[in-house]
């Protein structure tokens, strides 16, 4: 049987019409959402669960597309018999707003004067990406999700989702993600979003409009971000100071097979990304603080939750190391929240929650059928 008809993937566009008020003040009074969803919904709607995807995802996390080399982003987590068990649960996956993939963002055309967004698109945060996913939520008649799952990003909007809508979730699943980000983490996408204005063809932002693009910028900002999503130990074991060629050069052509491998990963990234949209979701990394952002209202609604957590890092992630997995960990346990942390032995850097680990599919699959007996 073909996958995708065993995994029920089903792709959708749903127009909202009712304003979408944002963190900024702006308004959002017209917007689209794309979303996958797998599995089937059961009767009483009591297996919903919501993946949220990181920085450079969308909303094909499952399945393989006809036209499609690799299946979606996190095909060995979702589907049957997988630890995100398509069997018992239904999946929905949005297309972040801002995102580039379907959904009202910098790409799309603007409905109050039709043309496209540009810079004019609003920055977009994990809170309201939260409302955008509760208004999803309503639009299919859930009332309670039965998991809010997501890793680095996404893991964000997860934590957001637990003290944002705390009786709308059951379990809250958070990986390799921190409560804010580190000056570091925050200088790494401030050079990459320099890297983006400083081409050339950025045209302020409006690059579509003069059917250009700031492929170059792009590229550099996807190349450093690889570099930091991996680990000192993955690169060595991956790559080494290994030669492209047989012999040194002495240009400044590629030489090492890092060169080349970064290079390659910069230019196919152009090819599927809106470098708006890269900007965007870059800063809601670090507008990201919900404990200063929602003041006593933080601590208030953790109260309210019954949600069970579990949160989850990996050893080689210098991005989101444990530690920060960690500060997570303290803030539930010292509001007697029930949590499970597990600290996963990997070599992948931050792209390990992306990479086959048998250890972490195992804590993952422990904790989400036990939240689903009787399902």
């Amino acid at each position: 049987m073909n996958e995708n008809n065993m995994l029920n993937l089903q792709t959708y566009i749903v127009d909202f019409n009712k304003p979408l008020k944002l963190s900024s003040g702006k308004v959002l009074e017209k917007y689209t959402l794309k979303y996958e969803t797998y599995g089937t919904l059961n009767k009483d709607k009591s297996n919903a669960v919501l993946v949220c995807h990181a920085l450079s995802g969308n909303h094909h996390a499952a399945g393989l597309y006809s036209n499609e080399e690799k299946p979606g982003w996190w095909n060995n987590m979702i589907g049957p018999e997988k630890p995100i068990d398509t069997n018992k649960l239904f999946v929905v996956c949005p297309n972040n707003l801002g995102g580039c993939h379907g959904s009202s963002g910098p790409s799309t055309i603007n409905p109050e004067n039709k043309k496209i967004y540009g810079s004019d698109f609003p920055i977009i945060t994990v809170s309201d990406w939260v409302d955008s996913q509760k208004n999803l939520m309503k639009h299919l008649g859930i009332n309670r999700w039965k998991f809010v799952i997501g890793g680095s990003l996404g893991g964000m909007q997860a934590f957001q989702w637990s003290v944002q809508y705390p009786s709308m979730i059951e379990n809250c699943i958070i990986i390799a993600a921190a409560p804010k980000l580190t000056a570091q983490n925050i200088a790494f996408n401030e050079v990459a979003r320099q890297a983006i204005m400083k081409d050339p063809n950025w045209c302020d932002g409006n690059y579509l409009e003069n059917n250009v693009s700031p492929n170059q910028g792009l590229a550099l900002a996807r190349m450093l971000g690889h570099i930091t999503y991996l680990s000192d130990e993955s690169m060595k074991e991956k790559f080494g100071r290994d030669l492209k060629l047989s012999k040194l050069n002495y240009n400044y052509d590629v030489e090492f097979q890092i060169e080349s491998y970064l290079r390659y990963q910069g230019e196919k990234f152009v090819s599927g990304f809106d470098a708006n949209t890269y900007l965007l979701m870059t800063k809601s990394l670090d507008y990201f603080d919900p404990i200063k952002d929602m003041g006593d209202m933080f601590i208030s609604n953790l109260n309210i939750t019954n949600a069970k957590f579990l949160v989850i890092s990996f050893t080689s992630d210098w991005r989101f190391p444990p530690i920060r997995s960690k500060e997570i960990v303290k803030i539930l346990i010292n509001n007697n929240k029930r949590i499970s942390y597990s600290e996963i032995n990997a070599d992948g850097g931050h792209d390990a929650f992306l990479m086959n680990n048998q250890d972490y599919f195992d804590v993952m699959k422990e904790f989400i059928d036990e939240a689903c007996n009787g399902i």
